[in-house]
């Protein structure tokens, strides 16, 4: 099997875990590469639901080994959660679970620049998750950061956190008006959490390609949405790394060829968390009925997704930026009921129409979609298991989307549970 990259098609919530884990059971590492605990991957066994923020999906098949490479910005509170959380439900993490030590670390005035920045924005606010992702990811490029290797070093670590400490209070007294934060605290705070974490910590580096020369199944997970990426999204509502293939190579260390295939995953119709341009959206019933029968609530904060209908302009985007080989189509059971199905083909613009996705955010914000209405299909599908037994018109949908983005869907799934995909 090829080294395989998992990614977003979309803006996000594409159903990226279900697929990751579903793949996965054929992988022998299953390595993250961007993000951080933003991130909120949902796979359903059985009646078992687990949410997964940082540690790979691919951690639910007990012989996959996994990587939270160094792209990853990490909280080490909520690794530590996550890793009780699993062990707790009978999940073996201990000696399958290796963190990078050259991935940043974010601290608690991360989180606290990242809750009151978004709070003086008001009315013009991202729509961040709050988990300080975006100041940890600005403190590494600022060359700032703290990385997970100098928590081995208590006394330089300490110096350093508390350079920042100082550094950051004075933003959040004078800018912002709030309470300092304590130095002492957060140092003493993270030395236990490393002394815990000591035995995940490697040079994921050298394992992921010594792993590569010997031959291994790789799988690299992606999260978010390629929509969402910090410089081919639609800026600045994106997120503050590249969940996109480009992504991989800077992420964990990897050259472009060592990348063989990608697989992009969409989503039947389309949502979106928090602000930004979304041309597709429905506000009226048909966008609630989505939303209620596809259960799109955010993993990580419990919001309520906005919906619309596939948007072929953005995924053709999508598909040239990323190179997809092939996609999964995910909740096409979502869409039963529905008489007809509405498919964006284009944008109209003051200027004219186009069916180029606009890289400017407030052009793409007065884009009026042109659609195309397809025949809705009727039943229940979420038990289907073969594609030839899928209505007529669900098949038709499914082939009309592979035709105008020119790659074939390699699954569909047809509810939250492993089994309930179908093979093409």
């Amino acid at each position: 099997m090829p080294t395989v990259c998992v990614i977003g098609a979309q803006w996000g919530d594409e159903g990226k875990g279900k697929v990751l884990d579903l793949l996965s059971a054929d992988a022998d590492w299953v390595v993250r590469y961007h993000g951080g605990s933003n991130a909120g991957h949902t796979v359903w066994l059985g009646n078992e639901k687990f949410v997964l923020h940082l540690v790979p999906s691919g951690i639910l098949h007990p012989h996959v080994r996994c990587v939270i490479a160094t792209g990853v910005v990490v909280d080490p509170r909520h690794l530590l959660e996550e890793i009780d959380g699993l062990e707790s439900r009978g999940v073996k993490v201990a000696g399958r679970l290796f963190l990078s030590d050259r991935a940043h670390l974010v601290f608690p005035y991360h989180v606290e620049l990242d809750k009151l920045a978004e709070l003086r924005r008001g009315e013009n606010r991202i729509g961040t998750t709050a988990r300080g992702i975006g100041p940890a990811y600005a403190d590494r490029a600022s060359r700032i950061g703290v990385r997970v290797a100098e928590m081995s070093e208590p006394d330089a670590f300490r110096r350093h956190v508390e350079r920042n400490v100082e550094e950051k209070n004075a933003l959040i007294t004078g800018l912002y008006r709030a309470k300092p934060l304590d130095a002492g605290a957060i140092v003493a705070e993270y030395l236990e959490c490393a002394k815990r974490l000591r035995p995940f910590v490697s040079d994921t580096f050298a394992m992921v390609g010594d792993a590569k020369r010997r031959g291994e199944r790789l799988f690299f997970e992606g999260a978010q949405g390629a929509l969402l990426d910090i410089d081919f999204g639609t800026y600045p509502f994106v997120t503050s790394s590249h969940p996109i293939t480009g992504g991989v190579t800077v992420g964990v260390g990897i050259p472009p060829r060592d990348v063989e295939r990608v697989i992009g995953i969409f989503k039947a119709y389309t949502t979106r968390v928090g602000a930004g341009p979304f041309p597709t959206e429905d506000p009226g019933d048909l966008g609630k009925r989505l939303r209620e029968r596809g259960g799109e609530f955010g993993s990580t904060t419990g919001r309520p997704r906005r919906c619309g209908w596939f948007d072929l302009v953005a995924c053709r985007y999508s598909c040239e930026l990323n190179g997809f080989d092939a996609g999964v189509l995910t909740k096409l059971d979502v869409l039963a009921g529905l008489s007809e199905i509405p498919v964006c083909v284009a944008y109209g613009l003051p200027n004219g129409e186009t069916t180029r996705f606009p890289g400017n955010v407030s052009v793409l914000e007065r884009a009026v979609p042109r659609y195309e209405k397809l025949p809705g299909f009727d039943g229940d599908v979420s038990g289907i298991r073969n594609y030839r037994d899928l209505p007529v018109e669900a098949k038709r949908y499914v082939q009309y989307l592979e035709e105008h983005l020119e790659i074939p869907f390699s699954h569909v799934s047809v509810g939250p549970e492993r089994e309930q995909t179908i093979v093409r």
